[in-house]
């Protein structure tokens, strides 16, 4: 099987990378998973990283910035990366949640098979994507291995769902 046809959309990807990360946000440890993700978005789909925040485990200030990427900047695609295990204070499925209009199972879906393959502890993912008005939301792992992994495992769909979402590709009754 040979590398994935990539739709892209008429313009190029606007998109935002949260870091959700209680140390990264007190500035006790470096980022180390948003670059990773913003150097992808780059390389994979030539997106324009438009906005890259880093916030804590906090339901509202995840809430927020997703939030702001949507409906302030009105980007096309917004990353987070960390906050989606077990963890007591792991919040960013529910903080994502509130905010979408619909869910996009499948994505997150994807995600997990991926990481299965690799690890076990996969599956103990609570990460969700979604849509807030035109802009695609996905919840990466906060590892800079698993965000990576998390987001090669759907980045040949982005492209086409940006697209859907603009009004660019139309979808056709097969």
């Amino acid at each position: 099987m040979g590398r994935p046809q990539v739709e892209k959309a008429a313009a190029p990807i606007r998109a935002a990378v949260i870091t959700v990360s209680d140390t990264v946000a007190a500035g006790q440890r470096q980022d180390r998973s948003g670059p990773v993700l913003q150097s992808m978005l780059r390389e994979k789909l030539g997106a324009a990283i438009e906005w890259a925040a880093v916030v804590p485990d906090d339901r509202e200030a995840i809430a927020g910035a997703i939030r702001r990427a949507c409906d302030q900047l009105r980007l096309d695609l917004v990353l987070t990366t960390g906050g989606t295990g077990v963890a007591p204070r792991d919040v960013t499925p529910e903080a994502t949640r509130s905010v979408l209009e619909k869910e996009a199972p499948g994505i997150a879906e994807a995600i997990r098979w991926a990481g299965l393959q690799k690890t076990r502890a996969s599956m103990l993912s609570r990460a969700v994507a979604g849509i807030r008005g035109r802009t695609l939301i996905i919840n990466l792992p906060g590892s800079p291995r698993g965000a990576s992994e998390g987001l090669d495992a759907v980045w040949d769909q982005i492209p086409h769902a940006v697209g859907l979402l603009r009004g660019e590709i139309g979808l056709h009754a097969g």
